[in-house]
């Protein structure tokens, strides 16, 4: 394919604009520089969501064992992070990164969770979480 112009993002855009008057395709590339780029930004964006897609398409077409292995794993680490917290608690030295690292976990892995029995445990996790900020906010404020 051979490349004629130089006229950089807004060629394209000002290659489509038409004269409404005559048959000439004559067209400045300022002309339609704006509506290029704001053409370039919205492809950019599907391209972005359609590839989420994607990936989450590959996802749930994942093998059975796969899907318990990562599960196995993400439950691992939010119980390591839970071991965590609670020697902290006991210690009296909870800080807000490990709490916020718990909350954090438990966002991430509600997602991919299907059971109401797990789903109302990882409620009770986020309550606990929460309840330990408020102390630890209370106490530095104090």
């Amino acid at each position: 394919m051979k490349v004629s112009s130089t006229g950089g993002v807004g060629a394209a855009g000002a290659s489509r604009a038409r004269p409404a008057g005559g048959g000439s395709n004559f067209a400045l590339p300022s002309v339609g520089a704006a509506s290029g780029v704001a053409g370039a930004a919205a492809a950019g964006g599907l391209a972005g969501v359609g590839s989420l897609d994607a990936l989450l398409a590959l996802q749930a077409n994942m093998d059975p064992m796969e899907r318990k292995r990562r599960a196995i794993r993400r439950a691992d680490d939010i119980l390591d992070i839970l071991d965590g917290l609670k020697i902290a608690v006991l210690d009296g030295e909870v800080s807000s990164s490990t709490i916020d690292k718990l909350k954090r976990a438990v966002r991430e892995h509600r997602e991919s969770v299907d059971d109401p029995k797990l789903q109302s445990l990882l409620n009770e996790i986020e309550t606990r979480a929460a309840v330990e900020e408020a102390k630890l906010s209370v106490m530095r404020g104090s």
